[in-house]
């Protein structure tokens, strides 16, 4: 196959096309059905460890800083930052091995090291010990960027929105029935949640041992080197194909300002509107049912209707008007009225994630997935950190109803720097046209 940075200079529709004609399944159609079935379950499992221990991590931590929230505001966003640091060095490796490997072992590993990580934090006796379970959870957590490579292997370019809304899906299954579960169990011990997430872990790994085809042929393996496992070396992937630096900045602008939703929600609705976990549970549990529907029912024939972008557009939209919700609501119930906007940010990544994998060859879509994980791993480095700090100081400092809102705020305008950005790429590629593909 010729190195890309020697193809000359084509429209988008016209790149698309190339990266589909040497794309194709290495499935026939019931195995490929089968395998994208156990990536859901995966995801899905996945999804419902996490989501079982939202709801009660941030309390835990609570309880280790003889209540102070402040405090626990700081110790949540240094944790998430230390989590997201792994990220950012660990993903890019994860997804050159996988394309030298392959998906598997990649996937299995990671499933088993986040079951080993909800153990030692069950078991963890100080801030100490859950800071080490967040860093071995950084480094092993591969399974969603591996997940997608997946689906990009047995999934043709024109379907793989639709299917990436799919296994979106599995997203909005685990938030509904996650965070429920873990407040309830929560309501019992702290770290019952813990337990119950690594025996999900665990049941998946060896679901996936006995079950989970390989998705990559060994002819379509590329070989491993160091300079594309570097975070620098997977990003420098993004300015080899025409718009995917674009993208990659829209998914940064996007995933950063999401982060405000995971970093201050539970803190911020115990202080503001005194919810329970089991009550945050279930507001988080609605949200994922807003997005199920979304992405289960909306997303293919919205992208069919309105292509990719039309789809990432209006996701950006309605996260706008969601964050501006979520701020402004001044009692719990008017909270509430954000969940149904905010499911429609569900179009943003199948939209998105559907527009950079058609750009790009077979062979480096662990990569891709590597950069983007880099990408969701810097803005998990930031985000945390930002938006604790403003709600340490600006909410749980009580500025006042005027600022109360702040963190939701904040990420309401990163979401319309996002499609902005999005807006102007389209602009600048209709009056410029499509540059070559540069080395």
């Amino acid at each position: 196959m010729a190195d890309p940075s020697s193809m000359p200079a084509q429209p988008i529709a016209e790149a698309s096309e190339i990266g589909g004609a040497v794309t194709g399944s290495p499935m026939p159609g019931g195995r490929r059905r089968a395998a994208f079935g156990f990536i859901f379950v995966t995801v899905l499992l996945d999804i419902l460890g996490i989501g079982i221990i939202i709801p009660v991590l941030p309390n835990l931590v609570k309880s280790f800083t003889h209540g102070n929230a402040g405090s626990a505001a700081d110790y949540v966003g240094l944790f998430g930052a230390a989590w997201a640091l792994m990220q950012f060095v660990f993903s890019p490796v994860q997804g050159a091995l996988s394309d030298h490997f392959g998906r598997r072992p990649v996937l299995l590993i990671s499933i088993f090291g986040l079951g080993a990580d909800y153990v030692l934090m069950a078991l963890s006796p100080n801030l100490a010990w859950l800071f080490v379970g967040r860093l071995i959870s950084g480094i092993t957590a591969a399974s969603f960027s591996t997940a997608n490579a997946y689906i990009a292997d047995i999934t043709a370019p024109k379907d793989r929105a639709a299917s990436f809304g799919l296994l979106g899906t599995a997203f909005g299954i685990g938030f509904i029935i996650g965070p429920s579960v873990g407040g309830l169990l929560g309501q019992v011990d702290a770290r019952l949640p813990f337990w119950a997430a690594a025996g999900l872990a665990f049941a998946n790994g060896l679901y996936g041992l006995f079950v989970l085809p390989e998705s990559l042929p060994r002819d379509r393996r590329a070989p491993f080197k160091l300079a594309n496992a570097s975070p620098i070396g997977s990003l420098r992937l993004l300015v080899r194909y025409p718009g995917l630096l674009q993208l990659g900045g829209v998914m940064f602008l996007y995933f950063l300002g999401f982060q405000a939703l995971q970093s201050v929600t539970v803190l911020y609705t115990n202080l503001r509107y005194g919810w329970t976990p089991n009550a945050m549970g279930l507001c988080l549990g609605g949200i994922g049912l807003a997005s199920i529907v979304v992405q289960a029912g909306v997303v293919r024939p919205f992208v069919k209707r309105f292509k990719e972008r039309g789809a990432l557009y209006t996701g950006l939209a309605f996260g706008v008007a969601a964050m501006f919700i979520y701020g402004w609501a001044p009692t719990g119930a008017v909270f509430w009225l954000g969940v149904p906007v905010y499911g429609l940010v569900g179009l943003v990544q199948p939209g998105v994630q559907g527009m950079m994998s058609r750009r790009i060859r077979p062979d480096e879509q662990g990569r891709l997935q590597g950069a983007n994980s880099s990408i969701m791993a810097v803005t998990g480095l930031i985000g945390p950190l930002l938006f604790t700090q403003i709600f340490h100081h600006l909410v749980a400092g009580r500025g006042g109803p005027v600022l109360a809102g702040a963190p939701y705020y904040l990420s309401a305008l990163l979401f319309l720097a996002a499609l902005t950005l999005a807006l102007l790429t389209r602009r600048s590629g209709e009056v410029a046209g499509e540059a070559a593909a540069v080395a």
